[in-house]
């Protein structure tokens, strides 16, 4: 299995990386070709099912218009009939009107009504006389024959029921008016769709002019078709319609027909066929790469055992190799290499000559590699000591120099004190020593546990400017961007002392307000982001140019900003604050 494994992987042989090329390039085109051949047929039996469905709905649109010209034709000839008969008497003419009414009983009312508009005679009890003139069916009607939309009317139970008005006229004399049953047309439909659905799944759906279903599914009676209701269902279903629902002389309903079938079901032979042709091409597409792969590895075997040659002599099993016979590619090949392998063994022999040479050369290297480690520990020592002599100097040196100060001041003035002064003296003294102990121990804390290193610098800062301002009342703000805040290297440990330094001179000398603390990164064209340290206050201010003997503070923070190689400015005048400002690259 193993062996196989090796066989087929295109890293290891040149006729399965062939093999799997083919494979590849064909399982694509079979893929390209499925899928085009897929959506052509989807296509085809879309536009079969989208014209089968407008052929149904034609149907249905010419259906129903036959059945109702059929109604209207009848009434004409009823019309016809009445005509002669106006002159009897209006039992008489109510008789004929029940015997048509029997005979069609989809007819829910018929009425005659004279030229002015009276009913002389209908099939309802007590309405003869009633005056029908404003009505459309009379003034159409009474001019040729007519057929109206559908409208609710009172019904014998006290509910609405849907009626369809038709007339026809009766020789200038008046009207023969009906009332059409809307559950007669909603039969006929039903009918249909029974018909249609003994061999597909469709609905039907009648839409009046406005858009208004009249007749379809429960949900969609007295909906619109228009916007997001749109029949379609977002493309659920495949729909034919027809609209203009026409009689024979060409008067017009303006309903529109809609058959419609769920695409999945209309679709379903279109996905059937897809998988047939997916199937087909992608199974020919295996053969062609599986022969392809067995004719690449045949083609390819003088190679193999070309490849095989080289690899004994790489392995040290041979020292010469022998060119295959031809003038072919692989020939030419075997000859390069059998030039190169005995070029490389001349070369081995002078590398190991040379390889002698290198190792005392190596040797001698590395004694004096070894000294020059000893002189950077000695500096790294050196520098480690100045460090920790800044640290000592910014807290335990100025609580000490404060404290001698305090003690000496007791001594000279305790004669002339009384005890409540020295008392209060003294605790300025106890006050000055708690916080070099303070101090001290917070810079021993610094040097074993370094939060720039755990935190990054903005969030140590953060952390020392939050504690200064706790601890002198001051209005410190801090703004850091996330280039600079992020540093957690040797540098930002440099940064953070010199900022804690500045902060410790403005507590100590400046007698400022507020403080302002910035980290700040600016893009640079080819040397990559400028950063900026600035640490500002509104305080007393000095002259940076007059020596101030027995005050380190500064001159701290210019070696320490030499150690990392950043431009240090302090900007000061007496009276007006002070900026202190470090610019290095980030590179």
């Amino acid at each position: 299995m193993s062996s196989l494994r090796t066989r087929l992987d295109p890293r290891l042989h040149l006729a399965a990386a062939i093999g799997w090329a083919v494979f590849a390039v064909v399982t694509l085109a079979a893929l390209m070709a499925a899928d085009l051949a897929s959506r052509q047929a989807e296509q085809s039996a879309r536009a079969d099912a989208e014209g089968l469905l407008d052929e149904f709905a034609t149907q249905v649109r010419d259906a129903l218009s036959m059945n109702l010209e059929t109604r209207r034709s009848l009434l004409q000839a009823t019309a016809t009939q009445i005509s002669a008969a106006m002159d009897r008497d209006p039992a008489t003419l109510r008789r004929t009107l029940l015997a048509a009414q029997s005979q069609f009983p989809e007819f829910t009312w018929l009425g005659v009504a004279d030229g002015s508009g009276h009913l002389v005679a209908d099939t309802a009890d007590g309405t003869r006389g009633a005056d029908v003139s404003a009505l459309p069916w009379f003034r159409q009607g009474s001019r040729a024959p007519f057929v109206g939309d559908v409208h609710p009317v009172a019904g014998s139970a006290g509910g609405a029921a849907h009626v369809i008005d038709a007339a026809a006229p009766i020789r200038d004399r008046g009207a023969l008016g009906a009332m059409l049953s809307w559950a007669w047309v909603e039969q006929k439909l039903l009918r249909m769709q029974q018909a249609l659905n003994k061999t597909r799944q469709v609905e039907l759906l009648l839409a009046a002019r406005d858009g208004t279903v009249l007749i379809g599914p429960p949900s969609w009676i007295g909906r619109s078709l228009s916007g997001e209701r749109d029949a379609t269902e977002g493309g659920d279903y495949m729909i034919g319609s027809r609209t203009e629902l026409r009689l024979a002389d060409g008067l017009g309903l303006g309903w529109t027909a809609i058959v419609r079938q769920r695409a999945e079901f209309a679709l379903a032979p279109a996905r059937t066929t897809r998988r047939t042709v997916f199937l087909i091409v992608f199974a020919a597409g295996l053969l062609s790469a599986a022969a392809a792969a067995l004719a690449t590895r045949e083609l390819t075997r003088r190679l193999t055992r070309l490849a095989q040659d080289a690899e004994a002599v790489r392995l040290g099993e041979r020292r010469s190799l022998a060119a295959p016979a031809g003038a072919d590619e692989v020939s030419r090949i075997g000859a390069t290499l059998s030039q190169m392998v005995d070029r490389l063994q001349a070369e081995k022999q002078a590398l190991q000559a040379l390889n002698t040479e290198l190792d005392r050369r190596v040797a001698e290297r590395t004694q004096r590699i070894e000294r020059m480690a000893d002189e950077a520990r000695h500096a790294a020592v050196t520098r480690e000591r100045l460090r920790i002599a800044r640290d000592l100097h910014d807290t335990l040196a100025h609580s000490l120099m404060a404290l001698l100060t305090q003690i000496r001041l007791v001594r000279k003035l305790r004669g002339r004190m009384d005890a409540a002064e020295l008392d209060e003296e003294l605790g300025h003294a106890e006050a000055v020593a708690t916080t070099g102990l303070s101090e001290s121990r917070a810079a021993i804390s610094q040097m074993r546990d370094n939060g720039v290193r755990d935190a990054g610098l903005g969030a140590a800062v953060q952390d020392l400017v939050r504690r200064f301002s706790q601890r002198t009342g001051l209005a410190v703000s801090l703004q850091a961007d996330d280039p600079v805040a992020r540093s957690t290297d040797e540098r930002a440990e440099t940064l953070f002392r010199i900022i804690e330094e500045a902060l410790r001179n403005v507590e100590r000398h400046a007698g400022a307000q507020t403080v302002q603390v910035g980290l700040r990164s600016t893009p640079a064209a080819g040397e990559g982001a400028q950063f900026q340290v600035l640490v500002t206050d509104d305080g007393v201010g000095f002259d940076p140019s007059l020596p101030r003997p027995g005050h380190y503070g500064l001159r701290g923070i210019q070696e320490q900003a030499a150690l990392i190689g950043a431009r240090l400015a302090v900007l000061s005048q007496p009276g007006q604050g002070t900026q202190i400002v470090l610019a290095f690259s980030a590179a």
